[in-house]
């Protein structure tokens, strides 16, 4: 992060992605890895917890005034929802019933989901798996900003908006870069979470509904939860496109900072990430990592070098010829 240049473009790369040959090395050194795969059997007890401490805050901001709703919305409620999206992103992987039970799993991301307000696990699910496939790849990977976030929002004022504004471009880029067939399970995740916030709604008024929409909105926005979305894969140091971090808010995100060790073994349960790390020790602990989240939203805002355009592509030409 030496000078002072905007980045014009992004960073194009001809090789593949890093974590399939870091996958088969660590897998030959240290079988016992293969262990660590399969579901988690905590997480359908811990995410249920969080459904139901939603809807009993529910109840309980439904007479608050307008700027209680807005406060408890950032400074808890959204912070369980945000939580509840990387729940619903490790379930998304199987690992709440494991691989044999996909369907169990589609369903329960649909019940983890309705406290977000917004039907959104089904959506999710459809385009993780080309995340992690086709990771950096032009017109594949909508983790990738589109030329007109990186050449728009470019100064710290304009990068500030675009991470309030991450969960409305995250909606809605898709659409744009790679636009797929709506699926029966987006229809019945949609069903069941308008009717779930109809009954909200019913038994206890707007407030509430507000309260789990807002709470959504604003701390996937600007939010130091939300430094993971840019600590993940932009690109802070020249050759490096996954970073982890290491840092006390992995226990509130199902360890979702352990990035790296992710991307190299997506079938491995959040809570089993650092064991990974642990084991293969001298494949993770030269690599670049984040410590802060806060430190990496400040960096990203105030850095000439870094923006939306600080992310590598490459060209997957089998996927895009079928």
């Amino acid at each position: 992060m030496g000078n002072s240049v905007t980045r014009e473009d992004f960073e194009w790369v001809y090789t593949e992605q890093p974590h399939t040959q870091r996958r088969k090395e660590i897998l030959a050194k240290y079988p016992e890895i293969k262990t660590l795969m399969g579901p988690d059997p905590h997480l359908k007890w811990i995410v249920s917890g969080m459904v139901f401490m939603q809807l009993l805050a529910c109840y309980l901001v439904k007479d608050l005034s307008w700027k209680w709703i807005f406060f408890w919305a950032y400074a808890f409620g959204g912070c369980i929802n945000h939580s509840l999206t990387l729940a619903i992103h490790d379930i998304s992987h199987n690992v709440a019933f494991g691989n044999k039970q996909a369907k169990w799993n589609r369903w329960f991301a649909v019940f983890a989901n309705l406290p977000i307000g917004i039907p959104y696990s089904a959506s999710f699910k459809k385009y993780h798996i080309d995340h992690h496939r086709y990771l950096g790849g032009d017109s594949l990977d909508v983790d990738i900003p589109t030329d007109f976030e990186g050449w728009f929002f470019c100064t710290p004022l304009r990068k500030l908006l675009w991470l309030f504004l991450q969960p409305l471009f995250y909606s809605l880029r898709p659409l744009y870069v790679n636009p797929k067939a709506i699926t029966r399970m987006e229809i019945h995740n949609a069903l069941v979470q308008f009717s779930v916030d109809l009954i909200i709604y019913y038994l206890w008024g707007l407030k509430p509904v507000i309260y789990l929409i807002a709470g959504t909105i604003l701390c996937l926005g600007f939010h130091p939860i939300s430094g993971h979305f840019i600590a993940e894969h932009y690109m802070f140091l020249k050759g490096y496109e996954t970073y982890s971090y290491y840092g006390p808010l992995n226990w509130l995100t199902f360890n979702v900072g352990y990035h790296m060790e992710h991307h190299d073994f997506p079938s491995i349960p959040g809570c089993r990430l650092p064991m990974v790390k642990k084991i293969a020790a001298e494949y993770y602990d030269n690599l670049p990592h984040h410590q802060s989240w806060i430190r990496v939203l400040w960096d990203f805002v105030f850095d000439d070098t870094l923006g939306p355009y600080s992310r590598v592509k490459r060209l997957y030409k089998l996927a895009k010829e079928s």
